[in-house]
């Protein structure tokens, strides 16, 4: 069985966005074995320099590195990552387990990105859109990708 670890600076403070991360949180646990791990974003002042963003950045970066899954295939979540269609996602998800992997973590920085350290070390950046979308919105579309993506692969009628 597939694993999903997918790990997020920061919680989801709305109840809507939380009933709808538990949705595909429970459509997913019968396709996959799925962890979700909630990092706190490191403080920063209204106004952060840059140097102040960078030193968060890293702070944060400490605590994603430890809730990385070993032997796993690492997405970092990034603007300047690539796009993929759902079919594509399907079909990579695929490929890594025809070749031994079925281990995958997910990385979703906080709303200043993610240090360059977790994103050099990830197998791939990834792009949810050119769009600028809140970010707290990236778990819900990600995890809604996921599940399209396992739907795709287990031939369900989900995507159209």
């Amino acid at each position: 069985m597939i694993t999903i670890n997918l790990i997020c600076v920061g919680g989801l403070k709305e109840d809507y966005f939380r009933a709808a991360s538990k949705e595909y949180e429970k459509r997913l646990g019968t396709m996959c074995k799925l962890t979700v791990t909630e990092i706190p974003p490191a403080p920063l002042p209204q106004e952060p320099s840059d140097a102040q963003i960078a030193a968060a950045l890293e702070k944060e970066a400490e605590l994603i590195s430890k809730k990385l899954a070993a032997n796993a295939v690492t997405y970092a979540m990034c603007i300047e990552g690539k796009q993929r269609g759902s079919e594509q996602l399907a079909a990579e998800f695929e490929r890594y387990a025809i070749g031994g992997k079925s281990a995958f973590n997910f990385i979703i920085g906080s709303s200043y990105g993610l240090a360059e350290r977790i994103k050099s070390a990830a197998d791939l950046r990834l792009s949810m859109s050119e769009m600028t979308f809140p970010h707290r919105l990236a778990r819900i579309m990600l995890l809604e990708q996921i599940y399209r993506a396992l739907s795709i692969n287990a031939g369900s009628k989900y995507h159209k």
